[in-house]
């Protein structure tokens, strides 16, 4: 007689980023500040994909921010170039928004 053996579920870190970024905005806005400190563009979008994917998805997302879904797919595509005005209205829409600080540079 075989046994099995109950597994634990697994998740890929793509989920796990997912649900993190959607149980904490805050952790979500530290994630995008680390992305726009370090990363590139092409790094930014994918971040911004991330984040509306853990937001509710892009229709919900561009239904919330009033922008066509279409459109956003589009801005948030790896060939994507987010206006300013775009992207304001999406991270308000995640209850996120754009800041400027200071580069701290060591001593």
């Amino acid at each position: 007689m075989t046994r099995k053996t109950k597994q634990a579920p697994s998740r890929s870190h793509e989920e796990a980023t997912i649900e993190s970024l959607r149980k904490s905005p805050k952790f979500a806005a530290a994630y995008l500040n680390d992305v726009l400190a370090e990363g590139d563009e092409q790094e930014l979008l994918i971040a911004l994909r991330r984040v509306a994917d853990a937001f509710g998805g892009v229709p919900k997302l561009a239904s919330k921010a009033k922008l066509n879904a279409t459109t956003l797919y589009r801005t948030l595509s790896p060939k994507g170039n987010p206006e300013l005005r775009s992207m304001n209205s999406m991270l308000r829409a995640m209850g996120l928004r754009l800041a400027v600080h200071p580069i701290v540079k060591p001593a």
